[in-house]
């Protein structure tokens, strides 16, 4: 013990004692999903906190010369069923009472419990030294090691901290309109029951507005309950901010809604605001489900396997590399989808997973904080096969036979999710998201990290080509835009099933007649081919600037969804001619900027967006519209230039502003290296003032104005035509055949897309597989008529 405590003695110095605001990973490897309770365990480095499984702490040691490493191993201790026990082989579960996460009633993230064991151990030789042993060194050896000791133990762990971090989903704001309401003096007296929509005589799911009192049914939500959104229609038409759930109320409050803040929130003054249309606050009593209830049983029905998807099927489990369960950490079921079917795509595998190794050796001090290496873990996590295997239960006898449970072990994504999430108001935190919001944000992270070398999300991208005919002149106008998803209308009127949704809405109709609940109503069938007609349908512009008759027409716009890379006219075709919009004229100076439609630019600025946004919004989309304006600003919010001044292509500075200084001949190679050309480069730097990181960033947020921006800047030769002209260089965009494969879609349960619960299914090796958190199943009838994502790989020929 005399040697261990000199080389204690010799490493004291890099012992050290977490401070508040440490980042302490006691529980998750940087590298893989090993932990505490992981066959090896935990270890912990002492010095910079970092945690690495048995296969990495050596490289660890070799790599930076850390020694004294924090030894964490757990085992599960057995547990007893108790009267909440499913019966399933499940561990039992208290039913939530409240719409929370890591708190007392809410749902629970970790029931299980664990005996834990701890040391120190000295690398190489791995020499351990127990608590017991410290006792036995000098003072200055046994205070600091302790003391780390006992501070890496009560530190909260960043994984755990993510893993329960609270989440209250019935804690709500204060109305920034309660205060201040003003109420009409209209006479209206709602009596204490017996409510109807005034619209549609609806006898549930009611909202009183608390301005005028009107009683009107809620939002239909898309499996037509709820109701037929006529509250929601009276706030569009009057304004009127805030309403009350009748049936919620009860002297302790009642579910308000504000439309204004689009949420659900607080009223201090709920009783003088319901006294003021007859209703006695005290006196009344709960009838219907609050809005917290209501989410509360669709949060349960999550964990039921049978039920959501290929109910009444006994599904096989599956274990096996790419057959990985990834652990839900509370509403992250959207973010375990969309990985999964990416790492099916041989683009991500090939970025990520097969230069696992490579990654690691190359990732910097922190890997928990980097890109690369945390795509790399959850991709490596994923296709291994290392956790996939069952759950183990501690109720079960180790000697009996029986059958695997669905369960894996399978992985929890917190440092992924942590990492992607971070900044993001949504992604950052435990609600439910949109799936397709989750997947073109993670594509944009990629297409940030990605500036040199392969890129994956190459995969997803595809031209748009736009053909804008004006009507009076019928001259054309061509542009292009890169994007990643075919978002298709969804025509209901041509639905094929259309007997049965008139047979549902006539007993809707008679049930509401009879006071009785209405039935559920079936979903109407549209068939795929008639959704992609829709998406080329040619769509009508108004107000737009023509650039051959010098004024603002109606023009008719034409999409098509390709891959080719160049521009073709129709025969007998004339192109609109390139010139800018006529230059605004003022009695002393001439202002070289384009007319836009000031209409469009204050509905803009009237939505909350800033004024210099809003100018480029319609710039940009060519005086066409607020839709396409509003478009463009939605795709547009993240940019790092988002709200700076406005700057015309082809000028060094915003009117009024000081010129920016030349593009560093340096920043232009570094741009141009990655495909795009000299004019892209010196745009993406004046528009970012000559910093090269932001200019990076501004490129790749603005591709699809880049094709536009060629022709503005560079003019065209007169002798020739759009059909003729060399497209620009520019992002990537992949050639091939025309034909196309299902291999896997994400499906959606829930009222909206940002509530319920998404699981995926896919094809792999001629089987369709079904991906739901943990549970890892091969699947008997997949659903594909109720996807909501789909993805399709091309066929080679």
């Amino acid at each position: 013990m005399a040697e261990v405590s000199e080389v204690l003695m010799s490493v004291l110095s890099t012992v050290r004692v977490p401070r508040p605001g440490d980042r302490v990973h006691k529980d998750e490897c940087a590298f893989s999903f090993a932990s505490p309770e992981s066959e090896g365990g935990l270890y912990v480095c002492m010095n910079s906190f970092l945690g690495f499984g048995g296969q990495f702490v050596e490289r660890h040691h070799a790599r930076t010369g850390q020694r004294a490493y924090l030894h964490i191993t757990r085992t599960r201790k057995a547990q007893k069923e108790d009267d909440n026990s499913s019966g399933s082989g499940d561990p039992p579960k208290k039913k939530p009472t409240r719409l929370a996460i890591g708190i007392e009633g809410g749902f629970d993230v970790e029931q299980e419990q664990y005996e834990e064991d701890v040391k120190v151990v000295l690398f190489p030789d791995r020499q351990e030294v127990t608590s017991e042993d410290l006792a036995t060194m000098p003072d200055v050896v046994r205070e600091r090691v302790s003391l780390s000791m006992a501070g890496l133990l009560a530190a909260d762990s960043v994984s755990h901290a993510l893993q329960v971090q609270q989440w209250d989903g019935e804690v709500r704001q204060e109305s920034k309109h309660a205060a201040e309401l003003k109420q009409l003096d209209n006479g209206v007296k709602i009596p204490p029951s017996g409510w109807r929509c005034e619209v549609c005589d609806l006898q549930e799911n009611l909202w009183m507005n608390l301005t005028d009192g009107k009683v009107l049914c809620g939002r239909r939500y898309f499996d037509g309950s709820g109701g037929n959104n006529h509250a929601l229609q009276h706030f569009q038409q009057t304004g009127y901010p805030l309403a009350v759930k009748l049936g919620t109320i009860t002297p302790d409050g009642a579910d308000v809604y504000s439309y204004d803040e689009d949420d659900m929130v607080l009223d201090s003054k709920l009783a003088e605001h319901l006294s003021h249309f007859g209703i006695d606050m005290m006196t009344m009593e709960k009838t219907e489900r609050t809005m917290t209830e209501l989410e509360i049983a669709v949060n349960q029905r999550v964990g039921e396997w049978e039920v959501i998807q290929e109910s009444g099927a006994t599904l096989r489990p599956l274990w096996g590399p790419g057959l990985t369960g990834m652990k839900n950490l509370g509403n992250s079921c959207y973010l375990n989808s969309v990985m999964q079917v990416l790492f099916t795509i041989p683009d991500f595998q090939e970025k990520y997973v097969s230069s696992f190794e490579k990654i690691v050796d190359e990732a910097p001090s922190d890997p928990t904080q980097d890109f690369k290496t945390q795509v790399a873990k959850l991709g490596y996590g994923v296709l291994s096969g290392e956790y996939s295997k069952p759950t183990p239960d501690p109720g079960d006898d180790p000697s009996a036979s029986s059958e695997p449970r669905g369960d894996q072990v399978g992985i929890a994504p917190r440092m992924f999710k942590a990492l992607v999430g971070r900044g993001h108001p949504e992604f950052s935190t435990n609600r439910q998201q949109d799936a397709q919001e989750f997947l073109l944000h993670f594509i944009n992270m990629v297409e940030r990290n990605c500036r040199s070398g392969a890129n994956p999300s190459e995969a997803f991208r595809f031209l748009v080509e736009e053909r804008i005919v004006c009507q009076q002149s019928q001259k054309a106008k061509y542009t292009q835009r890169v994007d990643y998803i075919v978002q298709l209308p969804v025509p209901m009127d041509q639905a094929t099933n259309t007997d049965e949704l008139q047979e549902a809405e006539r007993l809707r109709e008679e049930a509401e007649a009879s006071g009785n609940p209405p039935p559920a109503a079936p979903r109407a069938r549209i068939p795929f081919s008639v959704c992609l007609d829709a998406l080329s349908e040619p769509e009508t512009l108004t107000d737009f600037w023509s650039s051959a008759v010098q004024g603002k027409t109606t023009a008719t716009k034409y999409s098509l969804h390709y891959l080719p890379l160049h521009l073709s006219t129709q025969p007998g075709e004339e192109l609109l001619p390139e010139v800018a919009p006529p230059p605004l004229m003022t009695p002393d100076v001439e202002v070289k900027a384009p007319v836009l439609d000031d209409s469009t630019v204050s509905q803009l600025c009237e939505m909350g967006f800033p004024m210099e946004a809003c100018r480029k919004a319609v710039y940009y989309t060519g005086n066409t519209g607020i839709d396409a304006a509003m478009n463009w600003v939605m795709g547009h919010m993240d940019d790092p230039d988002f709200s700076a001044p406005f700057v015309l292509p082809g000028c060094s500075s915003a009117p009024g502003s000081t010129p920016t200084e030349s593009a560093s001949e340096e920043h232009l190679a570094t741009i141009v290296s990655m495909g795009f050309s000299r004019d892209q480069a010196s745009r993406a730097l004046r528009a970012t003032s000559n910093v090269l990181e932001r200019a990076v960033d501004w490129i790749f947020s603005h591709l699809d104005d880049l094709e536009s921006m060629e022709v503005s800047e560079g003019g065209r030769s007169e002798g020739g035509s759009e059909a003729s002209r060399d497209p620009p260089p520019g992002p990537r965009v992949r050639d091939g055949p025309g034909k196309y494969e299902l291999f896997a879609f994400i499906s959606h349960m829930g009222t909206s897309t940002m509530c319920g619960h998404y699981v995926c299914h896919i094809k792999k090796d001629q089987q369709w597989v079904i991906f739901n958190d943990q549970k890892v199943c091969a699947s008997e009838k997949p659903p594909k008529d109720l996807g909501y994502l789909y993805f399709y790989r091309r066929v080679a020929e």
